[in-house]
């Protein structure tokens, strides 16, 4: 099938925003592409094969309307582009464009409460009994350190009938984020808590009540002065809203046929909190990862603590090569050599954020749909293929 021709994006129907609201739940276009060099050194050649490939991407009928790469090696940054960031302007993205990063918003949950651990404000052993005893005692055997590398048990309330059925009737409810566990409160854990492996967004709700209990502050303001303001994030924020600051990356739900719906602001992101929405840009994600693959914000027992991992245990989406996890970070494993980082995908949007473990080299990639194992699979397996040729780049320098 060939390329639709960019149009404008339609409003979003009934039946694609039920589609977009399940899909949070869980889990064209004839572009050109546009390099642009945003450190000091290499413009990348237009005709290579990096650029070829995000062509490819976004020249598929299912394809994203917009893909951004973000590579960086010490102080040279190269950014990789194809498509447009939003269909209506036909502007090309930009390392300055604001974006949900999805599920890559745990590696922040796992910054806040690591850097708690290391000055001596939580314990990786410390359990839901002993910090937040009014969860459910079914619940208060599972420790801080299962609910970072996703070994808790806890049942996951964003695939929770309740849940759905609000999201499903109103996408941009407003939820209180801190009362999302309730959607589950009265069931028991799905396994022995560190029995095994399976990805739960309460995990990372439960850190940050975790992290608010030990601290008595809020978690917007830990996260402003435990990982924000050391690295420099200057516009990376999470908001509780469905609004977007601007400019942003647009993300889009398409339908091969009739063309791509715009479902940037079709969702709230109260209800994914401290599991999946904070909004960031390209340019800060590739702070962030570079920092916190790289040690910056924890001390080294910690980070050997955290890089202690589980073979074969896949972040949502998986990401190239092949995945174990560690605590609130994931090791990716290509033919090429190991980044360390997280995955993400929500409405509109699919993220990885990775680097190398001293930090000196990053990528960030980011397409304008969502895909995932559920969602459009055969797009994730093109995506997997191509992030891993850019790891391949950024590892062969």
């Amino acid at each position: 099938m060939s390329p639709r021709p960019y149009g404008h994006a339609r409003r979003i129907r009934p039946s694609l925003r039920l589609a977009a609201a399940i899909a949070v739940c869980g889990a064209l276009l004839g572009a050109t592409v546009q390099p642009a060099q945003a450190g000091a050194d290499r413009t990348p050649a237009p005709g290579s094969s990096l650029n070829r490939e995000l062509r490819e991407l976004v020249e598929r009928p299912d394809g994203p309307p917009g893909v951004i790469a973000v590579l960086r090696d010490g102080d040279r940054t190269e950014v990789y582009r194809a498509g447009v960031a939003d269909v209506e302007s036909g502007r090309p993205p930009r390392a300055t464009d604001h974006m949900r990063i999805a599920s890559v918003a745990k590696a922040f949950s796992g910054a806040v409460a690591l850097g708690l651990v290391d000055r001596g404000r939580l314990h990786l052993n410390d359990t839901i009994g002993e910090v937040l005893p009014d969860q459910p005692a079914a619940w208060h055997k599972v420790t801080l350190r299962q609910l970072l590398n996703h070994t808790s048990g806890l049942p996951d309330y964003s695939a929770s009938d309740g849940f759905i059925d609000i999201v499903s009737a109103d996408p941009r409810h407003r939820f209180d984020s801190r009362r999302l566990l309730e959607f589950v409160a009265d069931e028991d854990l799905a396994f022995p808590p560190g029995s095994r492996y399976q990805y739960s967004n309460s995990d990372n709700i439960a850190v940050a009540l975790m992290a608010e209990a030990a601290t008595g502050r809020r978690y917007e303001a830990l996260l402003r002065e435990l990982v924000y303001e050391p690295l420099g994030l200057h516009d990376t924020s999470l908001p509780q809203g469905y609004r977007l600051p601007v400019p942003f990356l647009h993300g889009y739900q398409i339908d091969p046929q009739s063309g791509p719906v715009d479902v940037s602001e079709a969702i709230s992101a109260s209800g994914a909190w401290a599991a999946g929405g904070i909004v960031s840009t390209p340019k800060d994600l590739t702070a962030f990862i570079r920092g916190y693959a790289g040690g910056a914000l924890v001390s080294e027992r910690t980070r050997r603590q955290q890089f202690t991992f589980i073979p074969g245990a896949l972040s949502q989406p998986p990401g190239p090569g092949r995945t174990a996890a560690g605590l609130a970070i994931y090791r990716y494993t290509t033919r090429c050599g190991t980044v360390y980082g997280h995955t993400g995908n929500t409405p509109g949007y699919t993220q990885l954020a990775a680097a190398t473990a001293d930090g000196r080299r990053s990528l960030t990639f980011s397409i304008s749909t969502q895909t995932s194992l559920d969602t459009n699979p055969d797009l994730l397996a093109q995506v997997r293929e191509v992030q891993e040729d850019f790891v391949c780049a950024l590892l062969r320098g």
